[in-house]
């Protein structure tokens, strides 16, 4: 008998809908590592990433075929070793769109119109303008990584009159985006952006693509986003053009080192918003990976059909 362990609290009515997909399966399901540690062996299925899948079914002789990861990024497993092993991986790259388009607007219009600082004007029961003058009408924004997320983003862009600039490895055109462009045309689009926003995956290719060479191709009252990976930043760079005023601010929700140390100079700069890494959280999150991904997933490989949504390229990384 196949074995599907999911390591996630998913709702009932998924549980039925994947019962009928596949009834003769034992299917094992809880967030309780206590529930599914002993069954990771035998599972042919695995829903959710965690770390000791790779000591029980990367590293170790096991039944494992493939693996629906709970979340977009995948750079965090040992991907040359499943590779090997010929484990079908997906991801959950989809689900964040909405919530963390969301948030990019968040954090640009934070920024713009000063919402961060006037909340801590309130704490302090100040009232004071805070040479509050910018707008986002009109302005030009470049989005680094113009995958589901990128594309969500450049649709709100287009509903406030923006210019929108893409980047993305292939260079293909895409609906909302006015000018597309590929990486190594990346120093064409810093200077002309008023937000530059980093939607990418982290992958060998996009470690420590933003530094101080970039930083200082932006325009002195650009606003930096970044809500993709920590990693793809140089953080000290970033807070030196954060220090120096060679940009004029920037949202954050990822960041080399997680959770960010109480140290960390970007705590205390007046022109950056911090977030802990919540942008993708949505109370529909659960619901978008058993909807949209892994249940149509389910069907075509009970049918021995090929998985039809979001598998990743182990070459690329994502």
């Amino acid at each position: 008998m196949s074995k599907l362990v999911i390591t996630q609290d998913i709702e009932e009515s998924h549980l039925d809908q994947i019962k009928t997909i596949v009834p003769n399966w034992e299917i094992v399901a809880g967030r309780d590592p206590s529930i599914w540690l002993e069954h990771l062996k035998d599972a042919e299925v695995i829903v959710g990433w965690k770390k000791e899948i790779a000591e029980h079914c990367v590293y170790a002789d096991s039944k494992l075929r493939w693996l629906q990861s709970w979340s977009a990024g995948v750079n965090s497993m040992p991907l040359e070793a499943m590779e090997k092993k010929e484990i079908f991986l997906t991801s959950a790259n989809g689900v964040h769109a909405y919530p963390i388009s969301e948030t990019i607007f968040a954090l640009m219009l934070g920024l713009t119109r000063k919402i961060h600082t006037y909340v801590q004007n309130q704490q302090q029961k100040k009232w004071h303008h805070a040479d509050m003058k910018l707008e986002m009408h009109e302005k030009t924004i470049g989005i680094l990584g113009v995958g589901h997320i990128g594309k969500e983003t450049a649709k709100i862009a287009k509903a406030f009159g923006m210019t929108v600039l893409g980047v993305r490895h292939s260079g293909r055109e895409e609906e909302f985006v006015d000018e597309m462009y590929t990486t190594e045309q990346l120093s064409e689009v810093l200077p002309r952006c008023d937000y530059v926003v980093v939607t990418l995956p982290l992958t060998n290719e996009t470690r420590h693509l933003f530094g101080a060479h970039e930083f200082k191709q932006m325009k002195s009252s650009a606003f930096f986003i970044n809500i993709g990976r920590g990693e793809i930043v140089v953080e000290e760079d970033l807070i030196e053009a954060l220090r120096s005023g060679e940009i004029a601010g920037a949202g954050l929700d990822v960041f080399t080192k997680e959770p960010l140390d109480e140290n960390n100079p970007l705590w205390e700069f007046e022109n950056v918003i911090v977030t802990p890494h919540t942008s993708g959280s949505t109370e529909h999150y659960t619901k978008r990976v058993m909807e949209d991904i892994f249940i149509p997933n389910l069907k075509s490989y009970a049918q021995g059909g090929v998985l039809p949504k979001n598998v990743v390229d182990y070459q690329k990384g994502y």
